[in-house]
């Protein structure tokens, strides 16, 4: 009986996935043509590659080295102990958590599994608080890549606000999701940690200045380029698809070429985009792509900026929510099942998206209040 049911339940998956699948792509070639639709796919495809994921991938290199170096010569170490006393008050985390915040910010939010898989740092947290790590590293993932592409771009400012708005992301993300573990398990109150008040997490160095710099640089350029493979997929395939669903063409004539498509996004968004004016001072409607890719994938997200500024939509408000929420989701929907799983708390892992969802939000409704009452000035 069982059998029969799981089949059952196979085919009705399998028919609602070639619905939604023959409707998304059947609608796109009917207004596109079929032909047009299939060159748009493989040309924006293309060029977002060349474009876009190779530069992208040139910083991932360039801030993986400059993050090794970090960490080499104590850089990370000394960040760690002034951001330490913010934690207990801020977070409810005790102070080696800077570490976790730093590290993912400097990399990209698996980061934060390793750290709380090691022993030398778990022993500080409380059960709660460890689970609630997961919010707090996601909400700094690849922060350095996001922060110099926008800089890169040349809105360095928008991206210095939204670095803000993200630690406030942070906090309504951690403390929230500290309160449904509560909630569910409120005998994790009265656990204590093992470790002692001596928090310090340390890192071993080896060799001559030159040869650890070298190392340094070496080892971190590697780990950027592993970071920049990565983030492959999500823009070929995320972006490609949102950027089809965002962009029209010129006069309504399509001919096959890369980032034309069939504006649906921006025409849904259209319809509550007071919404989005109020909360995040979009003026446009095609910008709502962008939180709705950094679900999937901050990177795929980046991947949208070039071609929304050559499209004049953006503005250091448009960066500072951008950035924001970018860092704040940085793809965690992708991670957040992973990252809960390994660390076997995977029945929480609703009430971990649920809250930094949340987070998330905040985080661009306070980059956008921010850079209007820093504009006021």
């Amino acid at each position: 009986m069982k059998p029969l049911k799981f089949l059952t339940k196979r085919r009705i998956e399998a028919g609602v996935f070639l619905i939604i699948f023959f409707l998304l792509f059947g609608g796109l070639a009917y207004k596109m043509g079929m032909a047009n639709m299939l060159n748009t796919l493989m040309q924006t495809s293309y060029h977002l590659l060349l474009e876009t994921v190779f530069y992208i991938m040139a910083i991932t290199v360039l801030t993986g080295a400059l993050s090794k170096l970090l960490v080499e010569f104590g850089v990370v170490r000394l960040l760690e102990v002034i951001l330490q006393p913010l934690m207990k008050p801020l977070y409810n985390l005790p102070g080696v958590a800077a570490l976790g915040g730093i590290m993912t910010f400097l990399s990209d939010n698996p980061a934060i599994i390793s750290l709380s898989k090691d022993k030398n740092f778990s022993q500080y947290f409380k059960k709660y608080q460890l689970i609630s790590l997961t919010n707090f590293g996601t909400a700094f993932g690849m922060g350095l890549v996001v922060i110099a592409f926008m800089t890169g771009r040349g809105y360095a400012t928008g991206a210095l606000i939204g670095l803000a708005g993200a630690v406030i992301g942070s906090l309504i993300s951690t403390r929230l999701m500290q309160r449904f573990i509560l909630k569910t398990y409120p005998e994790m109150k009265m656990e204590e940690a093992m470790g002692g008040d001596n928090q310090q997490i340390s890192f071993k160095s080896e060799g001559t200045i030159f040869m650890r710099a070298l190392n340094a640089v070496l080892d971190g350029g590697k780990s950027g380029v592993e970071i920049g493979l990565s983030i492959i997929p999500g823009v070929l395939i995320i972006s490609t698809l949102v950027m089809m669903l965002t962009f029209g063409s010129a006069d309504g004539v399509y001919t096959g070429s890369a980032y034309e498509g069939v504006p649906l996004i921006p025409w849904l968004a259209g319809k509550i985009d007071f919404v989005f004016e109020w909360l995040f001072g979009f003026t446009n409607s095609e910008l709502i792509a962008f939180p709705i890719t950094a679900l999937g994938a901050v990177g795929a997200a980046l991947g949208l900026v070039p071609h929304f500024q050559e499209a004049g939509l953006l503005d250091n408000n448009a960066i500072a929510v951008f950035t924001a929420i970018g860092m704040c989701w940085s793809g965690f929907l992708s991670t957040h099942t992973a990252m809960m799983d390994s660390m076997g708390f995977r029945q929480l892992t609703a009430k971990a998206i649920l809250a930094h969802t949340i987070g998330g939000l905040f985080a661009g409704i306070t980059a956008h209040w921010l850079f209007v009452a820093i504009s006021a000035f």
